[in-house]
């Protein structure tokens, strides 16, 4: 099964970023995300049109099952 965690932002003109990281630590908790997207927001290091990233929407992560049927090369 993949996992994905998925961090929600949004800019200071209101528009919606999402930043995800591939199989995530199973022992992330809501606290230690929070405090890592604080960090990120802190660091200013993301800008979409300039602006960079105001607030935390959400986040959350993301479980999906692949079954593979049929394989070409």
């Amino acid at each position: 099964m993949a996992k994905t965690l998925q961090l929600n932002f949004t800019t200071e003109n209101g528009k919606n970023v999402t930043l995800t990281v591939d199989e995530p630590r199973a022992d992330l908790t809501a606290p230690a995300v929070e405090a890592a997207m604080q960090a990120i927001i802190a660091s200013g290091i993301f800008e979409v049109d300039d602006y960079p990233l105001e607030a935390i929407k959400s986040a959350r992560i993301i479980e999906r099952d692949v079954t593979e049927l049929l394989i070409m090369e």
